[in-house]
């Protein structure tokens, strides 16, 4: 018989056992290093503005430096020098260019404008007389259409007037007897004078009822048959 379901009096009770303190593994210390961005990790270095035309110069010195067998910084410091010169120079031909380019703007934004009014009084003047010529051709137009409007309507009301007279003449003639003799003689059929018809129609058929062992050759089924499957 079991005792689970008995109360304990007397529970068990642990050895006192010589231990340390016990830590589980997910407990201990664990990325205690710092981490740091990495080259090509987008870094403050990476953000900050980048002078490529030096970094290309670099590179072009360092590559004739190992063609030249001579040192990379002498050949910056020249190709350096030679850009800048360059550079001035093009600041001030720019500047040069800019005045004459502003002078030349000047002048063709004037002639511009004396052209545009030439063009606007010449303009005014031809629109006009495009439209009094456009005028006079609507007005031409216009008495043209009504012309043939006219005609056609008047050959719409000669032909109407024909058909119509044409019509109250055959009426005419096909009105009078005298004219057109009609027979009024009256239709007979050929068996008028029969005495006995229909005599076919309600003719008994009835036959004598016999017992047929077969469902199909019944005459229920030829009477179902015929009267639901024609």
């Amino acid at each position: 018989m079991t005792t689970a379901h008995r109360p304990t009096f007397d529970p068990a009770r642990g050895k006192e056992a010589q231990r340390g303190p016990a830590y589980h593994q997910r407990l201990l210390p664990a990325h205690k290093i710092l981490k740091f961005r990495q080259a090509g990790q987008g870094g403050d270095a990476e953000n900050a503005p980048r002078d490529f035309r030096r970094d290309l110069l670099m590179r072009e010195a360092e590559h004739a430096a190992k063609k030249n067998g001579t040192t990379a910084s002498e050949d910056v410091e020249t190709s350096t020098t030679t850009s800048k010169r360059q550079l001035e120079d093009r600041d001030a031909d720019g500047e040069d260019d800019l005045d004459l380019k502003r002078r030349r703007l000047a002048l063709e934004e004037t002639a511009d404008i004396d052209a545009d009014e030439e063009a606007s009084e010449s303009e005014s003047s031809s629109d006009e007389d495009d439209e009094e010529d456009e005028t006079a051709e609507l007005m031409r137009e216009l008495a043209k259409i009504k012309k043939e409007r006219a005609d056609q309507k008047a050959k719409e009301d000669a032909e109407k007037s024909a058909k119509e007279q044409e019509q109250r003449e055959v009426d005419i003639a096909r009105g009078n007897p005298l004219l057109n003799p009609q027979d009024f003689s009256v239709k007979r059929r050929w068996d008028d004078d029969v005495v006995f018809k229909n005599q076919a129609r309600n003719k008994d058929d009835k036959k004598s009822k016999e017992f047929i062992n077969d469902l199909l050759r019944s005459d229920f089924h030829k009477r179902f048959m015929s009267r639901y499957v024609r």
